[in-house]
């Protein structure tokens, strides 16, 4: 049997450094290993110059060879392409005022819920609603803003585009090796 410190789903709040952060992710998730997280796609970015070089663009031969640098190229550029997927969210929600105030109202909701949860436990119609049902509580409330604000329509024009630029890139892209081997020979 898991043990208070291996009990990861236990209601009872650890007390520590973090701050809010701490208290509002869930314990499966720690701000330690998110920030690592962060920080070892940061160190894998490649450089925005070779990422962008128009001279290692070109049209693949085969159908062989795009297969090839595709897998290549999300492998060796999949920094990049993380750091890209979060730009078009961002300008997605923010090119939307009606998508940042639903987020604003769920956040705000959620923010509503922690510190309430600080001083008491909830209670809906004579019973007493546990942490993960007041976060249901406060989705169920947005939902209504979310659908206004077309946040499904926001999430597949993200994926569509974040496809799109990445399979263009992934599949136009000379592989690193070949660039530096076309160079090395003798003229």
């Amino acid at each position: 049997m898991a043990g208070k410190n291996g009990d990861d789903f236990s209601d009872v709040a650890e007390e520590g450094p973090g701050g809010i952060l701490n208290k509002m992710f869930p314990k499966m998730i720690t701000q330690t290993a998110a920030k690592d997280w962060i920080n070892r796609r940061r160190a894998h970015i490649r450089p925005w110059r070779n990422f962008v070089d128009q001279r290692r663009f070109s049209r693949p031969p085969n159908f062989g060879e795009l297969c090839k640098r595709m897998t290549r190229n999300v492998e060796h550029f999949q920094s990049n392409y993380i750091f890209i997927f979060l730009g078009l969210i961002l300008y997605c929600i923010i090119t939307s005022p009606m998508l940042l105030i639903a987020l604003a109202v769920f956040f705000g909701g959620c923010y509503i819920i922690y510190l309430r949860t600080l001083e008491s436990k909830m209670v809906l119609f004579g019973r007493e609603l546990s942490t993960a049902n007041q976060y249901g509580l406060a989705g169920a409330v947005s939902f209504p803003f979310f659908w206004l604000a077309g946040a499904g329509a926001a999430v597949f024009w993200v994926i569509g585009a974040t496809l799109v630029v990445i399979g263009s890139h992934a599949s136009f892209h000379e592989i690193e090796g070949e660039v530096e081997e076309l160079q090395m020979e003798p003229v």
